[in-house]
């Protein structure tokens, strides 16, 4: 069916978002392919997020009781909405602090023609603003959009910055949880894990359906202002992708999961066993002139740091260039695998809380 004659909703689920709802909205009225309705979740909203969407033109949707946060609001709202819509429709999800390229949903839409994909995920990069650590944020974002090109725009997780489903997906996903092929509840967002849009990836590529991210679904995304927001939110992240393995199991999905994680806790090891191995051999030896060989690989390594984020411009190049900052950023969160990693193991319990 031709793109013009699909029904396109969005969702936008906010928790006192009062200061970035408008933007969020005035991002999707500048779509090139507008929604014909966009709704605000305003989800246990003590500011003025609900007023200021509804002035601005959004309907305004009001969960009812909820306790399971974003998901449970999701949840609510999409039973509202998913039986009206026709097996052609599409229902866009997106965070309250991202603002859409204008291109977004047209290319969304266009991906969607290839009847093998369920839903397309955006590629996120990191707003302007936050100082060294917003900067340092905004270059791994860089590296990540540069490594779904790599692996021809496969997504890895549908953000919940952005993604736009088949509204026929959400259903399958809803069914299976209710038939108990799925775990998490019985609405299309799982209620038991800490991050619902990796755990909802893993659900719509388990049901068969491929998910992608093409280039032209830029998004441009909230950055973590210090460093405490940035573990409390890299900790669920990272912890919520645990769980979600742990529930899955290991199948044909996951596999490529688990190695990831695998590969990020070798490198944390490498890391703590370089940083031992080289103060030891300081403090035994003593500097022992410059190798050539190993000068060689530094400069390999810097090459291959600096191109990839020149997509965040000058500064992002400059500060790529001499390791030692991002090296302090990669370790950071290597700490927070490693922490994620004992909580898991120990069973400590982790929640949501908002960032």
């Amino acid at each position: 069916m031709n793109s013009s004659d699909r029904r396109l909703v969005a969702i936008i689920p906010a928790h006192d978002e009062q200061d970035r709802v408008a933007a969020a909205l005035a991002g999707l009225y500048r779509q090139t392919l507008r929604p014909d309705r966009i709704v605000v979740a305003a989800d246990n909203c003590t500011d003025a997020t609900a007023a200021i969407a509804e002035r601005i033109g959004a309907e305004v949707f009001v969960p009812v009781a909820n306790r399971d946060k974003k998901a449970g609001a999701l949840n609510q709202v999409l039973e509202r909405l998913l039986d009206d819509l026709g097996d052609d429709a599409l229902v866009l999800v997106q965070d309250a602090d991202t603002v859409l390229d204008p291109g977004f949903v047209r290319c969304a839409v266009d991906a969607l023609d290839d009847p093998e994909v369920g839903a397309v995920g955006g590629v996120f990069y990191g707003e302007e603003g936050g100082g060294l650590l917003g900067l340092l944020q905004r270059m791994e974002y860089q590296r990540y959009a540069v490594e779904i090109r790599r692996k021809h725009d496969e997504a890895a997780v549908l953000t919940g910055t952005g993604t736009l489903f088949r509204a026929r997906v959400l259903r399958e996903v809803r069914q299976a949880r209710r038939d108990g092929l799925l775990g998490g509840g019985t609405g299309c967002y799982s209620l038991a894990s800490l991050t619902e849009d990796d755990e909802m990836t893993k659900a719509v590529k388990t049901l068969g359906h491929r998910t992608v991210s093409p280039a032209g679904c830029r998004l441009v995304t909230e950055v973590m202002p210090s460093l405490g927001k940035l573990w409390h939110q890299r900790l669920r992240w990272q912890r919520g992708a645990l769980e979600n393995l742990r529930d899955y199991g290991w199948t044909r999905v996951t596999a490529p999961y688990f190695r990831q994680q695998f590969l990020l806790g070798l490198g944390a090891l490498a890391l703590a066993l370089f940083t031992a191995f080289t103060v030891l051999s300081l403090t035994l030896v003593g500097w022992q002139g410059v190798s050539v060989f190993w000068a060689g690989i530094t400069l390999l390594f810097v090459a291959e740091r600096v191109l990839t984020v020149r997509g965040a411009g000058r500064r992002a190049v400059l500060l790529a260039a001499p390791l030692i900052p991002e090296l302090l950023y990669d370790a950071f969160r290597q700490a927070v695998f490693v922490r994620s990693l004992i909580d898991l193991v120990l069973r400590r319990e982790e929640r949501w809380v908002a960032t």
